[in-house]
């Protein structure tokens, strides 16, 4: 189930993207990615991978970046979240 719904999440990142930004599919993409997450490692494992101490300026813009695409931002959001992306799997 959950490498179903990372591989739908990516599939709808991508199709939002490539229709100029939808912020609907962004922000369903970005929901199902990390639902298929928390199936594939846990809850646990999850919360405690995103809120280490070293890695709390990647969480809070990638978590920024997909409040502010719900929001209806969605290109700011998606520079927001490949920041907070990149800066996580450094």
């Amino acid at each position: 189930i959950g490498v179903g719904l990372v591989g739908f999440g990516l599939f709808f990142l991508l199709l939002g993207i490539l229709l100029y930004f939808d912020s609907v599919l962004l922000a369903f993409g970005n929901l199902l990615f990390l639902s298929g997450l928390v199936f594939i490692i846990g809850f646990r494992r999850t919360f405690t991978f995103f809120f280490q101490r070293p890695k709390l300026k990647g969480t809070s813009f990638f978590f920024g970046g997909l409040l502010v695409v719900l929001l209806r931002w969605p290109i700011l959001g998606m520079l927001l979240e490949a920041y907070g992306f990149i800066s996580l799997f450094r």
